[in-house]
């Protein structure tokens, strides 16, 4: 895991009367089939708690 936190739905020190949006989660995985896995086996997943998942190739280049 190389960072996580939700997307407040508005700019403010306590976002949580306003709710969330999403979150995202900035993981290291060998193959995009190991990521997709994992996330499919997330708790939350299983439980319907999240409408859409998406996992996404990222290529960090900042800071080197």
């Amino acid at each position: 895991m190389i960072l996580a936190g939700p997307f407040p739905a508005v700019d403010a020190n306590d976002p949580v009367m306003a709710g969330f949006s999403g979150s995202l989660i900035v993981a290291d995985f060998a193959s995009l089939p190991d990521a997709e896995a994992w996330a499919q086996a997330d708790p939350y997943v299983a439980a319907g708690v999240y409408a859409q998942v998406m996992v996404r190739p990222f290529k960090k280049v900042f800071p080197a």
